[in-house]
């Protein structure tokens, strides 16, 4: 290993972080071309701006290129969609090393962008901060492979498992109980998310905007999904004064209610789907979803939809906030289901937001099961 090697990968992973909000439906990649132990040519990718972060950093750099090192961390792509293939802009570059944190690991696509580097002569290296470089696009390899998004069950929780303190005075529900750094994460969130989806138990009670307030860059809005068996949502609700034509609501009523031509009147999509009374079916709205190029989904529910997702085995990596505080008897539990025996996390990660401590973990990883790829 070069001694360069992991400052510049982790500069490179800082750059494809840039993309947060502004790659999707691609991968998060940023690239870093160093000669000579300076740093010559940079770059990161956005979708609407076409080129690869390979690409990007090979313009800055011009001729420093030849006979320098790219670090980038995704396997440079060998095919043509969008864009060019990176591997031929790279050789044509004069690149005498390239270092990738992590190869492409789909089968059919599988080290084929190593193989045309080294068969022109470019020495190849990869697993440089590989965990890291997996994680910053598990959405997009998850989504690449099953074409269903990712999803983050997301819930804010007092020291003894509740979702809410008890109500007081004229309140019918509980105020926030976490601290400021949290809800600016959950924000942080929210951003890196392509979607956001709760249950109308959750609007009716709390009567939520759903938004991203974050301040960041993004080049789509963020989709509020809601799932509404029985098309309780009201047109006056913050959900849809907020930004109608970015809310898609789910439901098992069919045909052309009152109430779904206000919705639809007011800038709402409404799809239907078969489902058991009460209770709309989260395989189809997530498939749906795979449809629409959503590659993450952001849950955040109440104990009902948090059950049902649990239960429907469709979570892959949970994110709780634990407030330093205590709810004693208000009984509202962060996952409700019959029978419902959650697994032990894996890959636990824990830090800290104000007082609040966070804490990370996964149910199903994506990497081994499922696989990334490259996307054009």
């Amino acid at each position: 290993m070069d001694r360069y090697d992991i400052p510049f990968m982790q500069r490179a992973l800082d750059l494809a972080r840039k993309g947060s909000g502004l790659a999707s439906p691609n991968p998060m990649v940023g690239c870093v071309i160093v000669r000579d132990g300076e740093l010559v040519g940079e770059g990161f990718h956005q979708y609407d701006r076409r080129d690869h972060a390979e690409t990007a950093a090979l313009k800055v750099a011009g001729d420093r290129a030849r006979g320098a090192t790219l670090y980038v961390n995704l396997e440079p792509c060998c095919h043509t969609g969008r864009t060019g293939p990176c591997v031929q802009a790279i050789v044509a570059a004069g690149i005498r090393r390239v270092n990738a944190a992590m190869p492409d690991p789909n089968p059919a696509v599988a080290g084929k962008g190593f193989d045309v580097l080294r068969s022109s002569g470019i020495e190849v290296d990869n697993g440089t901060l590989q965990d890291e470089a997996q994680r910053l696009n598990e959405a997009f390899a998850f989504w690449i492979r099953a074409r269903r998004p990712f999803v983050t069950l997301k819930s804010a929780l007092t020291l003894d498992g509740q979702l809410a303190l008890p109500a007081s005075g004229k309140k019918k529900s509980s105020t926030w109980f976490t601290s400021e750094e949290s809800r600016a994460e959950v924000h942080r969130m929210r951003h890196s998310s392509d979607a956001l989806l709760t249950g109308i138990g959750t609007v009716l009670a709390d009567d939520p905007a759903l938004t991203d307030r974050s301040g960041l860059p993004r080049r789509r809005p963020l989709l509020r999904v809601l799932l509404d068996s029985r098309l309780r949502l009201s047109p006056r609700s913050r959900v849809v004064q907020a930004a109608a034509r970015d809310l898609l609501v789910f439901t098992c009523v069919k045909g052309n209610s009152q109430r779904r031509k206000q919705l639809e009147r007011a800038g709402v999509e409404v799809v239907s789907l078969r489902g058991r009374p009460g209770r709309v079916p989260l395989q189809p709205v997530l498939e749906e979803l795979g449809k629409r190029d959503i590659l993450s989904v952001l849950l955040e529910a109440g104990p009902s939809l948090n059950g049902a997702a649990l239960a429907a085995g469709v979570v892959h990596k949970v994110s709780l906030f634990l407030a330093p505080k205590l709810a004693g008897g208000s009984a509202v539990p962060f996952a409700s289901a019959p029978g419902l025996a959650i697994p032990q996390l894996t890959g636990i990660r824990m830090r800290h937001f104000g007082p609040d401590l966070a804490l990370e973990g996964y149910l199903r990883h994506v990497y081994g099961n499922h696989r990334a790829s490259r996307h054009n």
